[in-house]
C-alpha cells in the first residue's frame, strides 16, 4: 500500500479549493513543454518493456528532474475488487496503513476516479488524524498528488508522488502527471495481459498434461496386468502436472489390514527412508478409510497431529497434502496422496483431477488382482507345478549317485541301456538304497529329459485319495472337490512318472493303473471324457511283487506289465568298498552346510563304518553321518559308534544259520534298544533308517510280536 493514508469528507472538494504553487525554479512556459514531453517519450519508450519491480524505479528516474518529490508508488487493484493485485515503490519507504482500505485516499482516488493533490498536508486539518499517525511512525509528507490510472476498458489503480517539502501542483503539471499515468495505465495493462495469456497457456500446458496423463493412465489399465509398472509411472506423472514433492500409491493388505505403499516419487531434496514412507502410508490410510472420502491436510492439522507424536509429515517439513480413497465396487483398496513443502493448499480443481486419477487407478488395480488370482488357478489347474521341481542338469549323468562299485556300476551300465527307450522299468531294492537316484538318471540320459518328471510315492497317499492324485478329479466329483484338478499322469504328459513303492496301491485301483499303462487313456474322477496321455512309468519298491502275486496281493497282469526291465538296486552291505566314499562325500556335504570343517575320519571309525551292515542302507548312513558332524565340534569326526555297535549283526560265530533270522535277530535289536517303540525320531524304524511303515511290513513278514514278553 502507499505511505500515505487519509482520512476524507464528502462534502470536500479538491483540486478547486488547493492552492497553487510554483516550480521551484521558473521556467520558461515552452521550455517546460518541451521537457514534459521528452520525458513522456521516454517514459514510452522504458513502459515498453518492464517487471513491476522496474515500473515504480523508471518513473522515479524519468519524473525526477521535472518535479519534486520523494517518494512514488503505482497500486493496482484486482478487477472489481478493494484487493490490491501488486504494489511497485519507486522511491522513499512505505508506510503501513493504520485505517482500513476504503478510508484511504488512493481507494478514494480510484473510486472515485478524480486526481487528488495536497499542497502542505500541516495546513490540510482534513486528514489530520492519519497525519499525526504517520508522524507518529516517523513519516512526514507535507505534499502529496494522486492520480487514477485507467484504460478504455476500466479502471486499474492509482499512481502517487509526494514530498517532505510543501508544493503547489499547478494545472499543468497535474495534466502532465495525468498523461503520464495514463502511459502507466496503459503499460500496466498490456502486462497484464501479457501475464494473463502466458497464465493462459500455462493452465492450457497443465491440462494438456492432466490429459495425457490420464489417456496414458486409461492404456496402461488396459495394458498393464500386473499394475507395478503403471503404480510407479503415475506417481511420477501426478507429481509433475500436480506439483508436490512427494507422490504416493499405497495399496490395503487384506489379511493384516495395513498399508503396503508400492509406489513412492520424491523430488531431490525429499529424500525419505522406507520406514517413513511406511509411516506416512499409514497415517494418510488412517484419515481416509474410516469416511472413504478425501482428505486435505494442511499444517496447522499437522502440527496438531506432530503434537499428539504421530505425525511423520511435520517431521518430514510437509505443510500440505492431498489424500483420495481408491474405492473399488465393495471396499476401499488403498490411497492416492500428494504432499508438498509449499504453504499453499491444493486447488479444488487439482483435488478433482487427483478423483479422476484415483478412479482409473483403482480399476487397474482391480484388474491386477482379478489377473492374479486367475494366474493362480491357471497355475494350479493346467500345469500343476506344486508337483514339479526345478533341475540342474549337469553334464554328469550320475552326478548324484556316489560308488565305484561292480555292483552299482552294473546298475549304471543297464539304466544307460534302458534309458534311450520308452520302456517302463521296475527298480526294486532295499529301502534307502536310492531308487528314486536311479529313476531320476533313467529320465535324465532318456529323450524326455526336457519334460517333466513327476514322482509319486504311492505309500504315503491315502488309499482313499490315491486315484484322484493319479488321475486327477472334476468339480464336485467328491466332498471337498471344489475345483477341478489335473492328475500326476497328466501333469507328466511327454514326461516320467515315478511311482515309489508301487506295491502299495490298492487291488482295486490297480486294473486302472493298467489301462493307463498298456492304452496310454484314463478318466479324470467324476468325468467322462477320455484323456490321452504319453507317459512313461518308472516303478519303484522294496517289496516282493512276485511273492505278492502269489499270495493275491498284486494283479499279475499288473505285475507282467511293469516288470518289462527290472533293475535290482544292490543293498550298501553288497558294496561295501564304495561306503568310505559315501562317507566322505557326506562329511563333506554336511559340514559346509553347517559352516564346519572337518578334515580328517578316524581310522578305527572308518573301519566300523566298512563292517556294519547298515539296514537302512544309504539313507541311514546319511542321517548318521549328519549326526556325526553336528556332534563334531572340531577338525576330526566324531560318530557316535556305540549306536552302531547296539545294532551291530552278529558275527560269522554265530548260532543264526539263515539270512532270515539275521534280519529278525536285526530288527528285534532295533525294537528292544528304542523300548519296543516303533515309529518316531527315537522308533526302531529310525534306528534301522527305514520307513515306519517299511518296518511294520518287515515286522509282519517276521512274524515279531512288538509286545515285550
Amino acid at each position: 500500500m502507499s505511505i500515505a493514508e487519509f482520512g476524507l469528507r464528502p462534502q470536500d472538494s479538491f483540486i478547486s479549493s488547493l492552492p497553487k504553487m510554483r516550480l521551484p525554479q521558473p521556467m520558461a512556459e515552452s521550455e517546460a513543454l518541451a521537457k514534459q514531453y521528452e520525458a513522456l517519450s521516454r517514459i514510452c519508450i522504458s513502459l515498453a518493456s518492464f517487471t513491476p519491480e522496474e515500473l515504480s524505479r523508471n518513473l522515479a528516474a524519468l519524473l525526477r528532474p521535472l518535479l519534486d518529490f520523494d517518494f512514488l508508488d503505482v497500486i493496482v487493484f484486482l478487477d472489481g475488487t478493494n484487493e490490491i493485485l501488486w504494489h511497485s515503490v519507486g522511491a522513499g519507504q512505505f508506510a503501513p496503513p493504520d485505517v482500513p482500505i476504503e478510508q484511504t485516499t488512493f481507494w478514494w482516488v480510484h473510486r472515485q476516479q478524480q486526481p487528488l493533490c495536497i499542497a502542505d498536508w500541516r495546513l490540510d486539518d482534513r486528514f489530520a488524524v492519519r497525519r499525526e499517525a504517520l508522524k507518529r511512525m516517523g513519516f512526514e509528507y507535507r505534499s502529496l498528488c494522486r492520480l487514477p490510472l485507467r484504460t478504455p476498458h476500466g479502471p486499474l489503480g492509482v499512481f502517487s508522488i509526494a514530498s517532505s517539502r510543501p508544493h503547489d501542483y499547478s494545472d499543468e503539471e497535474v495534466r502532465f502527471l495525468s498523461l503520464a499515468a495514463d502511459q502507466v495505465a496503459l503499460a500496466i495493462s498490456h502486462a497484464l495481459s501479457r501475464e494473463r495469456s502466458r497464465r493462459t497457456q500455462s493452465e492450457l500446458q497443465v491440462q494438456s498434461a492432466r490429459l495425457k496423463l490420464l489417456g496414458d493412465l486409461s492404456n496402461g489399465v488396459m495394458a498393464n496386468l500386473h499394475a507395478s509398472d503403471l503404480l510407479r509411472e503415475v506417481t511420477a506423472g501426478i507429481r509433475r502436472v500436480i506439483p508436490s514433492d512427494f507422490a504416493l500409491v499405497g495399496l490395503l493388505e487384506s489379511e493384516s489390514g495395513r498399508v503396503c505403499v508400492n509406489a513412492c516419487d520424491m523430488a531431490e531434496d525429499t529424500m525419505l527412508a522406507e520406514e517413513a514412507v511406511d509411516s506416512l502410508g499409514e497415517m494418510f490410510g488412517a484419515r481416509v478409510f474410516s469416511t472413504g472420502k478425501p482428505w486435505i491436510g494442511n499444517s496447522e492439522e499437522f502440527d496438531q497431529v506432530d503434537a499428539a507424536g504421530d505425525s511423520e509429515c511435520a517431521v518430514a517439513g510437509f505443510r500440505n497434502s492431498c489424500v483420495v480413497p481408491l474405492a473399488g465396487r465393495d471396499r476401499i483398496l488403498g490411497i492416492l496422496a500428494l504432499g508438498k513443502h509449499e504453504d499453499i493448499a491444493y486447488t479444488k480443481a487439482e483435488i478433482d483431477f487427483l478423483l479422476q486419477v484415483s478412479s482409473q487407478l483403482t480399476v487397474a488395480v482391480e484388474n491386477a488382482l482379478v489377473y492374479g488370482e486367475l494366474r493362480k488357478l491357471k497355475d494350479n489347474f493346467s500345469e500343476e507345478r506344486v508337483y514339479l521341481e526345478d533341475e540342474v542338469r549337469s553334464e554328469l549323468h550320475f552326478e548324484e549317485i556316489v560308488g565305484r562299485s561292480a555292483a552299482l556300476q552294473r546298475v549304471l551300465g543297464q539304466v544307460e541301456v534302458v534309458a534311450p527307450t520308452d520302456s517302463g522299468v521296475l527298480v526294486q531294492g532295499e529301502t534307502g538304497t536310492g531308487k528314486e537316484l536311479i529313476a531320476r538318471a533313467i529320465h535324465n540320459l532318456s529323450p524326455r529329459r526336457d519334460r517333466p518328471f513327476v514322482k509319486l510315492n504311492c505309500a504315503a497317499i491315502p488309499s482313499g485319495l490315491l486315484e484322484s492324485e493319479l488321475f486327477g478329479h472334476e468339480k464336485g466329483a467328491f466332498t471337498g472337490a471344489i475345483m477341478r484338478k489335473a492328475g500326476r499322469f497328466e501333469v507328466a504328459d511327454k514326461g516320467t512318472l515315478f511311482l515309489d513303492e508301487v506295491g502299495d496301491i490298492p487291488l482295486e485301483l490297480q486294473p486302472k493303473l493298467l489301462r493307463v499303462l498298456q492304452e496310454h487313456e484314463f478318466e479324470r474322477l467324476g468325468s467322462t471324457r477320455t484323456q490321452q496321455v504319453d507317459v512313461r512309468v518308472i516303478a519303484a519298491t522294496h517289496r516282493d511283487l512276485k511273492q505278492m502275486v502269489e499270495e493275491g496281493q498284486f494283479r499279475s497282469d499288473l505285475y507282467y506289465r511293469l516288470h518289462v526291465f527290472p533293475l535290482q538296486v544292490p543293498p550298501l552291505r553288497d558294496r561295501r568298498e564304495d561306503i568310505p566314499i559315501l562317507v566322505r562325500h557326506y562329511v563333506d556335504k554336511y559340514a559346509t552346510r553347517m559352516n564346519r570343517r572337518i578334515e580328517t575320519i578316524p581310522s578305527p571309525a572308518m573301519e566300523v563304518f566298512a563292517n556294519y551292515s547298515w539296514p537302512g542302507n544309504v539313507r541311514e548312513l546319511q542321517n548318521f553321518i549328519e549326526r556325526a558332524v553336528i556332534l563334531s565340534p572340531g577338525s576330526a569326526l566324531r560318530p557316535p559308534l556305540a549306536e552302531l555297535k547296539q545294532l551291530s549283526l552278529p558275527s560269522a560265530k554265530s548260532n543264526l544259520s539263515t539270512a532270515e533270522e539275521a534280519e529278525r535277530d536285526r530288527v528285534l535289536q532295533a525294537i528292544r534298544a528304542s523300548n519296543w517303540v516303533i515309529g518316531g525320531p527315537n522308533g526302531a524304524a529310525a534306528r534301522l533308517g527305514m520307513k515306519r511303515t517299511t518296518l511294520a511290513y518287515r515286522i509282519r513278514k517276521l512274524n515279531i510280536s512288538v509286545r515285550p514278553a
